[in-house]
């Protein structure tokens, strides 16, 4: 697996919450539904509140969660399914109910739904095939506000990565220095909330910082910044 993760808060050394994360799983076969569940029955810092069998179902529930206040940490999404798919419901969701973090989940790698579910909001990208303790991982992650793909996935979205118009010079030669600093913390991994905190300014200056690094740099989401970043060397590659 590859995490895009803050040198100071690796999973496992005091990051877990006192509460157990909350985890809704939304994906169309039931038995994919009932071995998340079983995988995720080990770990005592999580636990499963609900599932839903397509994303039509899962905003509803989500939505009457919410609603009463009992709304879901982490939601694993499958992308293949119908009435609404796993794209149009990350995107939804997120754009309602934005405190709720999406770990993406799917059979295939297929690199146009990769990158159209990170592009939605998604914060994570797993193959239904990966160990539990990965499972667990990526829901940790999420939870942080961090980012974390499987290997396989972002080994490719590194190679699709180029600079924008396709030049071989800096990629990174528009930035100023202060959004070059602010693409180093998003390749961390840190949240806006936290560039805001580290860096004494407003978060929402913050947001208009990373907005200005995705536009010149030609990208649609802060997880291509953080991968095109590692592959250039501007930050360190995070492997575990």
């Amino acid at each position: 697996m590859i995490a895009l993760v803050r040198s100071d808060l690796q999973d496992g050394q005091g990051a877990e919450p006192d509460a157990p994360i909350r985890v809704f799983v939304v994906d169309d076969h039931g038995v994919v539904r009932r071995g998340i569940r079983s995988y995720l029955s080990i770990f005592p810092d999580i636990t499963v509140v609900g599932e839903a069998a397509n994303g039509r179902q899962a905003l509803a529930m989500l939505r009457t969660m919410a609603a009463a206040g009992d709304a879901p940490d982490v939601v694993l999404m499958d992308l293949a399914m119908e009435p609404v798919d796993g794209v149009t419901a990350t995107r939804q969701l997120r754009a309602d109910l934005p405190s709720i973090e999406v770990v993406a989940i799917t059979s295939l790698i297929d690199q146009s739904r990769v990158e159209s579910a990170l592009q939605a909001g998604a914060s994570g990208y797993l193959i239904k095939d990966a160990a539990p303790e990965e499972l667990a991982v990526a829901i940790r992650a999420a939870h942080r506000g961090e980012v974390h793909l499987d290997a396989a996935v972002a080994r490719r979205l590194m190679v699709s990565l180029s600079a924008p118009g396709g030049s071989s010079g800096d990629p990174f030669a528009d930035l100023s220095p202060r959004e070059t600093e602010i693409l180093r913390l998003i390749a961390e991994g840190r949240a806006n909330k936290e560039i805001a905190r580290h860096l004494t300014i407003s978060e929402r200056t913050a947001r208009t910082h990373v907005s200005n690094i995705l536009r010149k740099l030609g990208l649609t989401s802060r997880t291509q910044a953080a991968l095109l970043a590692v592959r250039e060397g501007l930050a360190a590659r995070p492997d575990r």
